[in-house]
């Protein structure tokens, strides 16, 4: 076994050979762009070869009607590209900050062996369509169990089929026997059918004959890169994701040094983003933009829009491949919400937008009013989603539920607790005369900035401010959620949306249907629905209380926000939409409990053995420091584990879970960074902020 010493070494020396100041790119990126995804044009050139075309994809048929085709053409395509095997490539339930990239598969070869050993290719419609797997040990709730373990996978048509290395990628939903979802994307899904057939109906009822809806999301993703030698001089960011101790460096985000701040030749951090970039541009992610973020070695990607389901896929392998890429260059991409103390946190901002089948944004007001020739359509549009953020807060608090958000939502980098939406002025005022009778278009107002510069001439700007402090503004076409948690996967969150918003279109359109006039269905959900507009400062405390005690959602806790899935309302509104039924409801809150009490344990043991391994010696070797402290509360842990492990439900294991990582381990994260501050540098065996924090400063030794 190598050394420790050897095996940074390797690693520098690995570093080394493939960084330079940065890399050199050129146009040539942009001709790989989409050349290892199954659509379009790679499609067209091997499915014309079968005899059919890259048009049968656009029809979920296929699947039916020319499977042995498609998979004939596939099988050419990944030949052509060095690629010999295949997955059905799915996301299992509670993966965030535990299991790399977040998805499972079983690579099988496209290849067989005749009886004289010949080589025969080896791969039908059958092989592409469907598989079968163990459902039991994947996290379920309940529903698969050993001697009842069939899992199933079946291709989803909606999300290209994609190669990496020498392996076909096929996006797939994962059922149990009995068709229970047992995975992220088979909600998602199902959340779409019901977007789309009441979106439809309420749209016709407006003026718009449509063949349906579909939700378009962008999702921007924030990271830290930090040195990997210095990475594994830290065991709860190996284990865990974030730092559970950690004292403050002198020098923090005070500046406001780093945001947005040229990316640096003089670290490997640029070098590893463009990488990034390119592997993710020939899998067909327009991964569009690159920058730093607030905090020091902070960063962000975003892509272009797109459909939901392909944008979730996509967004699962960009995390993956920025993991993987980022250990080729020397560093460690720490994608948990909240990896340090008092720094900020990262967030995946979900940019969620509606749009018919052909091409009308649903939520741009001139779009929408001219396909309806309504100028009230855009109003009663706005109307159902803020009906369904006031009535379902709960929901949208459950889906960014994940551990890491404990200590992210609220502070100065994320919203709070609170559900709300911010809407800005012109559009409030809007909603409002609209509530009061008025049936005239949405007619923002112009704004215009002179600097009183010629060389800088006069321009216009968005009618509205941007508030980052609202968890779901409007945007423009668009609203952004904003507290969604960088680490997750965001199926949960949009099956929300999707879910919320459908609940509200069938509403309205069923009020319409029996005679009320869409103006006066909107009017009446503003009236009901008006306390969750909210376009001041939701970080401000006293603000914080006034929306809290005009009834709008707080749930402060994530493990009760979860609890919220078992509801019997919340149960009735997946049901009666097709989305999940209140046996996957409760599968759902099970497996997210143990995803969280499982975070918490594993937390915690990794405490006790950073006291244990490392605190206490170098506090004895230094003779000073809370010696004592900081063996009593090893045991303060084992006491809390031990009540944690006898709790009956996974509801009260987390409930304990919480109280254990919020409360007692965060007085002992005080007590173990008092000892880091008085015991001498050249003693202390983990690695500081000060070391882990600064690339720009510490990190020459990784560039030729």
């Amino acid at each position: 076994m190598l050394s420790s010493a050897s095996r940074l070494s390797l690693i520098r020396g690995r570093a080394s050979a493939v960084i330079t100041a940065s890399r050199s790119m050129s146009l040539s990126a942009y001709d790989e762009y989409g050349k290892h995804v199954f659509k379009g044009d790679v499609a067209e050139k091997y499915l014309s070869a079968q005899g059919t075309s890259a048009a049968v994809l656009d029809d979920p048929s296929w699947t039916a009607t020319h499977a042995d085709e498609v998979a004939a053409g596939v099988l050419e395509w990944a030949l052509d590209n060095g690629a010999t095997s295949y997955a059905h490539w799915f996301q299992p339930m509670a993966a965030s900050g535990v299991r790399h990239g977040l998805t499972g598969q079983v690579q099988n070869m496209m290849m067989k062996f005749d009886d004289k050993g010949n080589l025969v290719k080896d791969f039908k419609g059958k092989n592409l369509t469907k598989g079968e797997t163990d459902g039991s040990s994947f996290p379920n709730g309940g529903l698969r169990a050993t001697h009842t373990a069939g899992g199933y996978l079946a291709v989803d048509t909606s999300s290209p089929i994609f190669l990496r290395g020498d392996v076909v990628f096929i996006p797939s939903a994962f059922v149990s026997y009995h068709g229970h979802a047992l995975d992220e994307k088979t909600p998602v899904l199902r959340s779409n059918e019901a977007l789309s057939k009441e979106g439809k109906r309420l749209l016709a009822l407006l003026g718009h004959e449509t063949e349906g809806i579909v939700a378009n999301i962008g999702l921007e993703q924030e990271i830290f890169l930090i040195a990997r030698d210095e990475f594994y001089r830290r065991p709860d960011l190996q284990l865990t994701g974030r730092t559970i101790i950690g004292r403050d460096a002198p020098r923090g985000q005070e500046m406001c040094d780093h945001y947005m701040a040229p990316l640096s030749s003089a670290t490997p951090a640029l070098a590893c983003m463009q990488e990034i970039q390119e592997e993710c541009w020939k899998l067909g992610i327009p991964l569009k933009t690159r920058h730093r973020e607030v905090a020091p070695n902070q960063f962000e990607f975003a892509p272009l829009f797109g459909i939901n389901t392909a944008q979730i896929d996509q967004n699962v392998m960009v995390m993956q491949i920025i993991e993987e890429v980022a250990a080729r260059h020397g560093l460690a991409a720490l994608l948990q919400e909240k990896p340090f103390n008092n720094i900020n946190g990262s967030g995946k901002h979900n940019n969620w937008s509606l749009g018919t089948k052909e091409g009308v944004f649903i939520l741009e007001p001139d779009d929408i009013n001219k396909a309806t020739g309504n100028d009230s359509a855009f109003g009663v549009i706005m109307a159902a989603i803020v009906a369904a953020v006031d009535q379902h807060g709960d929901l949208m608090r459950a889906a960014i539920s994940s551990p890491g958000n404990d200590f992210r939502l609220g502070a100065c980098e994320a919203p709070p607790a609170i559900t709300s939406t911010y809407l800005g002025g012109d559009m409030t005022a809007y909603l409002e005369a609209l509530k009061n009778g008025s049936t005239a278009a949405y007619e923002p107002t112009k704004k215009t900035l002179d600097l009183g510069t010629s060389a800088v001439l006069p321009f216009d700007v968005p009618a509205e401010d941007r508030n980052r402090t609202s968890p779901f503004p409007y945007g423009g076409a668009r609203f952004e959620f904003r507290a969604v948690g960088s680490a997750q996967n965001v199926s949960l969150v949009n099956t929300v949306l999707n879910t919320i918003t459908a609940s509200k279109f069938k509403e309205f359109a069923d009020k319409i249907e029996a005679g009320a006039s869409p103006h006066a269905v909107a009017a009446e959900a503003l009236e009901k629905h008006w306390k969750v507009i909210f376009n001041g400062d939701s970080y401000d405390e006293g603000l914080q209380q006034m929306l809290t005690d005009s009834g709008v959602w707080r749930i402060d806790s994530g493990v009760e926000a979860i609890a919220r899935l078992t509801a019997p309302e919340n149960k009735e509104l997946f049901e009666s939409l097709g989305v999940m039924d209140g046996k996957e409801c409760d599968a759902r809150a099970i497996v997210l409990h143990d995803h969280y009490f499982g975070t918490v344990e594993m937390e915690a043991l990794t405490l006790i053995d950073m006291i244990n391994q490392h605190i206490v010696p170098s506090v004895k070797a230094a003779g000073v420091g809370p010696l004592g402290d900081l063996e009593a509360a090893v045991g303060s842990i084992q006491t809390a584990l031990a009540g944690i492990h006898a709790a009956e439900t996974s509801y009260e294991k987390a409930q304990l879970a919480r109280v254990l990582r919020l409360e007692t381990m965060m007085d002992i994260r005080e007590t173990c960074d008092a000892a880091e501050g008085i015991v001498p540098a050249e003693l202390w065996t983990l690695a500081t902020y000060k070391e882990l924090l600064f690339l720009d400063s510490h990190s020459t030794d990784l560039i030729e």
